[in-house]
């Protein structure tokens, strides 16, 4: 026979406290309003008792599903894990669960995991998809529910975002690259429909032509992925194989350039040197160990939970919109450029 849930009621009752007092203790958003022994008595009672809360019945009854859908595009990308750890974190002090889906990078499948999320009655959304015709990627079909864009930002609305500041990122890994006495520099540069891959390729043609170089060496990647840098490496190399030097928009388009390197036959950094962006997990183990530039990845999963978590408390707020600072981290994927 199926024993009967256990009630708040009879938690209650067992330690004769009002049944309110008991709802607090057990929530992670209210425990403090209890006194401390009190909500430990409670807790150990509940455990006792075998409790298990029906979030269904608790989101009925206060018309809250404490949930936030995260859509992140890709779940493969190293980058994103300690975004999410970030966005967990925050949430979770606050009692709220974080739904995590992967669109796979398929603008369709979007709409489809939107409509889910807002059918299960998610109180925010957190969306790193963000395209330049945000449409419903960016949550504009639905004003009822806050959006902050993470990574990447987007274009009308009144959306709030967190971003890197990706000019800065670039110029540094130019500085660093004329620096060493590199004249022939090229770009692999992420996809243009994103807010990275836009920022990222105006930023090194501008510190490009401010340096005296020409800036005309650019192939662009239709995704962060591997497959695309190398594809997009031996391109630009076939045309401009003078170039001594590669700035790719993201560390996974680096890792398809050493591969690229490896089968013409060149070395890095002998032959070519290659900096990379965003400092994912392991990228100064390779070999030779990237030259990236960092970002606070949890940083900014956790202000953009931060400031979603304002959003839903006053739907009203204005719209804020964070740039976090970036910094080189050199490494041994670059050197001075081969003589001759």
């Amino acid at each position: 026979m199926t024993r009967k849930p256990v009630t708040l009621r009879e938690i209650a009752q067992r330690l004769g406290v009002h049944e309110s007092t008991v709802s607090r203790a057990l929530s992670q958003r209210t425990r403090h309003l209890v006194a401390g022994d009190v909500a430990e008595r409670i807790a150990a009672t509940a455990r006792e008792l075998g409790y298990r809360p029906n979030a269904m019945a608790a989101s009925l009854r206060t018309r809250r599903s404490h949930t936030v859908g995260v859509v992140i595009p890709d779940i493969t990308n190293p980058i994103f894990p300690p975004i999410i750890r970030g966005i967990e974190d925050t949430l979770y002090a606050e009692g709220l669960t974080a739904i995590l889906v992967n669109t796979g990078d398929d603008p369709a499948r979007e709409v489809q995991i939107l409509a889910n999320l807002h059918a299960r009655q998610v109180e925010g959304l957190i969306l790193g998809t963000a395209r330049e015709t945000p449409g419903e990627s960016t949550g504009d079909g639905d004003p009822d529910i806050p959006v902050v864009l993470v990574n990447r930002s987007g274009s009308g609305g009144n959306l709030s975002w967190v971003v890197n500041d990706d000019a800065s990122g670039i110029r540094q890994a130019i500085d660093h690259l004329s620096g060493l006495g590199h004249r022939q520099i090229g770009l692999l540069s992420g996809p243009l429909d994103v807010s990275t891959g836009r920022t990222r390729r105006a930023a090194f043609e501008d510190a490009m032509r401010e340096a005296g170089l020409d800036a005309g060496a650019v192939q662009d990647c239709a995704a962060y992925a591997i497959t695309e840098g190398r594809r997009a490496c031996d391109a630009l190399l076939d045309t401009r194989p003078e170039l001594t030097a590669l700035v790719t928009a993201n560390d996974l388009l680096a890792l398809g350039a050493y591969e690229a390197l490896e089968a013409r036959g060149l070395s890095c950094p002998g032959d070519v040197s290659v900096t990379g962006f965003n400092d994912m997990p392991l990228v100064g183990r390779l070999s030779p160990p990237l030259t990236t530039i960092h970002v606070a990845l949890y940083e900014m999963g956790a202000q953009a939970a931060a400031i979603l978590l304002e959003r839903i408390s006053d739907p009203a707020a204005p719209a804020r919109r964070i740039t976090l600072p970036c910094t080189l981290e050199v490494r041994g994927s670059t050197a001075t450029p081969r003589s001759g």
